[in-house]
């Protein structure tokens, strides 16, 4: 398993307030759009406080939820209870999937991959475990396309990497998906303003399959 710098502990407990008001403001929406297309064996990283797991539709026969953070991890157990479908919650991280080669339909990545400490191994990760066929579905915020907000959020990454978590607001996530070799389709981008009186980043809505 790869190392991973420790997050600041308090992060989950603040994640855990924020989630909440976040999803009220449209992110649980995109969570279900996301998770539409989900059937079969699914692997979810970096599950959170289980907010996806209302949404997982019928045609999914059981979730693996991986959470590193213990707070987080604690919630997001609970949220499984309630789920629609089963739902297993463990302790792990993206970059070292707990399944065999070409063994999942589908791996969920919500708001996760600006915030693992390897991104290209995360997607790696989720190439090997998938079947031929098998979707990658991602809900990120990602880097803007506008030169001077994409400079801004370069300047401001290094402090803000450190107080939330490890996020990185000025990933090229989409480039990275596609550039492990998975088939970008469908990919929506929208700005979203997570609080109020935050600017709207860029988000992107996305399936990814593996041929």
């Amino acid at each position: 398993m790869p190392e991973t710098p420790p997050r600041n502990p308090s992060f989950g407990r603040s994640f855990a307030r924020v989630g909440p008001r976040m999803d009220a403001r449209g992110a649980a929406d995109h969570r279900r759009r996301l998770l539409a297309a989900a059937h079969g064996a699914v692997v979810e990283i970096g599950a959170g406080y289980g907010a996806t797991f209302p949404f997982y539709p019928s045609a999914v026969t059981g979730v693996l939820a991986l959470e590193p953070d213990a707070t987080l991890r604690e919630l997001a157990l609970a949220a499984a209870r309630t789920a629609p479908v089963p739902v297993t919650v463990q302790d792990g991280v993206a970059e070292s999937l707990p399944a065999a080669d070409a063994s999942i339909d589908v791996v969920v990545s919500s708001l996760v991959l600006c915030s693992v400490s390897d991104q290209s191994a995360a997607v790696a990760e989720t190439v090997r475990v998938l079947r031929p066929g098998g979707l990658l579905l991602f809900y990120e915020h990602v880097r803007s396309a506008h030169r001077m907000l994409a400079a801004a959020e370069d300047l401001v990454t290094p402090l803000w990497s450190r107080m939330a978590g490890g996020c990185h607001p000025n990933r090229d996530t989409v480039g990275v998906i596609a550039g492990a070799g998975l088939t970008v389709q469908g990919l929506e981008r929208f700005g979203f303003s997570v609080l109020p009186g935050n600017p709207r980043l860029a988000h992107v809505l996305g399936v990814a399959s593996k041929p």
